[in-house]
């Protein structure tokens, strides 16, 4: 799949989205934040889980740098599916993955909180935290304002 992935505590988190939609720049910042590559640019995946391509193991592209090698994981149980891009509504419905039935969330990674955005989904979608309302919602608590 056309993706990078992360994770931190052994959940992944497939960062998907068009070429040039800003995936390896939010999975740098990721990295910044505690989580593990997993993969960048191209993501097996099988069984719920995902690795890197062998030719790709460890190597992240950051724009104006080049191809770096990094430590990495060899793979991580998808927990969250994050696309990069679209329409964000400010409380979203709850949402999953059609093929990989995981939660998902649209994202705009290049807002200035978008890497703590993921890490508080990720909490949300293993319930290290309640959502009152939007993606994470446990029941329709209506429109808060």
């Amino acid at each position: 799949m056309h993706g990078s992935c992360a994770a931190r505590n052994g959940a992944g988190v497939l960062l998907i989205g068009p070429s040039g939609a800003g995936k390896s720049d939010l999975l740098l910042r990721l990295l910044d934040r505690g989580f593990v590559l997993v993969a960048d640019d191209r993501v097996d995946i099988s069984d719920g889980c995902a690795s890197p391509p062998a030719v790709l193991a460890g190597l992240l592209e950051v724009r104006g740098l080049g191809l770096l090698r990094l430590p990495h994981l060899p793979r991580a149980r998808l927990a969250l599916v994050v696309t990069l891009g679209g329409r964000m509504d400010r409380l979203p419905q709850p949402a999953r993955h059609p093929v990989l039935d995981l939660p998902m969330i649209v994202l705009d990674p290049f807002a200035a909180s978008a890497a703590q955005r993921v890490e508080l989904a990720l909490d949300c979608a293993q319930g290290r935290r309640e959502a009152l309302a939007g993606a994470f919602a446990a029941g329709d608590m209506g429109t808060v304002t």
